[in-house]
């Protein structure tokens, strides 16, 4: 399966939804929310259950450019797919503005996938996690901090044997579809690894020292989200 480079801008979507209501809209977006998204120009790269949020359902989606993006989300978003199945939808949810804008932090750190995914009707399972970890960072450090990442955390990370997936840097571009609202104030470097299991990832666990040597970039902890993927989605462990 060829593989290629997903893509120059990614949103990075958390959901908090109405208690045991991530399943129904799982099963909804697999169903309705995957081809007519790609049908309109729109890579739906990943989407996740958060092993530690019951009620947290986390997905990805790419686009060529910010005015293609634009072009892609008022076509969805004003079709008829959306306009027949937003109410259901919008049922389970409590709240849908967490969302992150990125690009990739180099122009070769982007998720680097095959276009196959599982067909509507499978149900098989995906073995192990992906990992998301969010860096919120010093506005100051923002630009100079893929450089420190590579310089201090990759080589322990290689030397572990842990794969970088991607990584991403916030863009501050325009958001041309404000109907969607994007955490504009974020200063974020947003990496993604896969691991079999919670505990071997809990032994890959960055050092106290490899900690400290990060902390003046940062203006407050990671968050580390913990995530399966649905049966549908393209990002699998």
């Amino acid at each position: 399966m060829q593989s290629e480079t997903f893509s120059p801008i990614v949103e990075l979507r958390r959901y908090t939804l109405h208690p045991g209501q991530r399943d129904v809209l799982i099963a909804l977006f697999d169903r309705e929310f995957v081809e007519t998204q790609e049908a309109v120009g729109i890579d739906v790269i990943g989407q996740f259950r958060d092993l530690d949020a019951p009620d947290h359902f986390v997905w990805l989606r790419g686009f060529p450019d910010l005015r293609s993006r634009t072009e892609s989300l008022r076509a969805f978003y004003g079709g008829p797919v959306w306009q027949t199945h937003r109410s259901a939808a919008n049922a389970t949810m409590i709240d849908s503005d967490d969302v992150l804008l990125l690009r990739p932090a180099h122009p070769d750190s982007g998720f680097r996938l095959g276009r196959d995914r599982p067909a509507p009707e499978s149900n098989g399972a995906s073995n192990g996690i992906i990992v998301a970890t969010t860096w919120h960072l010093q506005p100051s450090a923002e630009a100079r901090f893929p450089e420190v990442f590579e310089a201090i955390l990759a080589p322990m990370l290689s030397d572990a044997g842990v794969p970088i997936l991607a990584n991403f840097v916030s863009e501050h571009g325009e958001n041309g579809f404000p109907a969607l609202p994007v955490r504009e104030d974020a200063h974020v470097f947003v990496w993604f690894s896969r691991f079999p299991d919670r505990a071997t990832h809990e032994r890959h666990a960055v050092t106290p020292g490899v900690a400290e040597a990060l902390r003046p970039y940062l203006a407050r902890p990671p968050e580390v989200a913990l995530l399966s993927p649905t049966t549908r989605s393209r990002l699998r462990s």
